[in-house]
């Protein structure tokens, strides 16, 4: 029969290392995409986010956004300190008027609850890239 030490019960060292295990999993931030459903998720989860928040605004017949969407998605995943919204302009008129978007993919760049940059249509990943450095605090001598 096993003591209750070899199942590691009353060993300090292992009650030690599933501490440190424990604190640093929970010390781990990730970044998240928001699929935004309405007014007050926008407010909740973009405007007063902590972090910057890349809002991709799109529509799911909109050709260049089924090229965009998981573009942003790959290119933003690496960063810890930017989320990504996605909002679909077919459920959310109200944020689509607010933000006067005119025309599908828009993105735009919000960070401390106001918009800081802008683009629409399908770009090329440098340009993307660069958005991405930008609200995310990297420089260009960083890379």
């Amino acid at each position: 029969m096993c003591s209750a030490l070899c199942h590691g019960l009353k060993s300090p060292a292992r009650r030690l290392a599933n501490l440190r295990v424990k604190n640093i999993s929970t010390s781990i931030v990730h970044n998240e995409t928001i699929l935004v459903k309405n007014n007050d998720e926008f407010v909740n989860k973009v405007i007063n986010n902590d972090k910057a928040v890349i809002v991709n605004f799109h529509a799911e017949w909109c050709e260049p956004c089924k090229i965009l969407t998981p573009k942003l998605k790959e290119l933003i995943e690496p960063h810890n300190n930017l989320d990504l919204a996605i909002v679909d302009v077919e459920e959310n008129a109200d944020l689509v008027h607010t933000f006067e978007v005119k025309a599908v993919p828009a993105v735009i760049a919000i960070r401390n609850g106001l918009v800081v940059d802008k683009f629409i249509g399908l770009v090329d990943t440098d340009m993307i890239n660069n958005l991405i450095d930008r609200m995310s605090g990297k420089k260009k001598d960083d890379a």
